[in-house]
């Protein structure tokens, strides 16, 4: 089973910068990456920009519409994530206790695979394949 773990970071954004004084942070969680790699388990994983870098696309009623970063009513913003293989959303759940992440959180969800879709559903959907050309 593939699984998404999202990193809530519990900061402000001022403080979302990469400095000197998280070397030890990016390390720790350098080192978890890597036991996530050589467990073979590791599929993804990026950090993400501070949410003041990004925008958001609505779709309500057949309009769009584009709102800039930062979002005064997010209370929480995922600041990384990684894409996992796991036999289990208990074996997921336990690697994500093994995270280094210090005033955090991160959300374990199971990702959606093929199978879980009925049979016309299946049809409808392009191939694996199709929808990852670069893999």
């Amino acid at each position: 089973m593939r699984f998404m773990m999202f990193m809530y970071p519990e900061i402000d954004e001022a403080d979302w910068t990469p400095s000197t004084e998280n070397v030890e942070e990016v390390a720790a969680m350098s080192r978890y990456n890597e036991e996530l790699r050589k467990a073979g388990m590791l599929l993804a994983l990026d950090g993400l920009r501070p949410p003041g870098d990004g925008a958001t696309v609505s779709f309500r009623g057949g309009e769009v519409k584009v709102t800039d970063g930062p979002y005064a009513e997010a209370k929480e913003v995922v600041g990384g994530y990684w894409v996992i293989q796991a036999r289990s959303t208990e074996e997921a759940i336990e690697w994500a206790k093994r995270c280094p992440g210090r005033d955090c959180r991160v959300e374990v969800r199971p990702i959606f695979e093929l199978e879980d879709f009925p049979p016309e559903i299946r049809e409808a959907i392009p191939h694996e394949a199709d929808l990852h050309p670069g893999d």
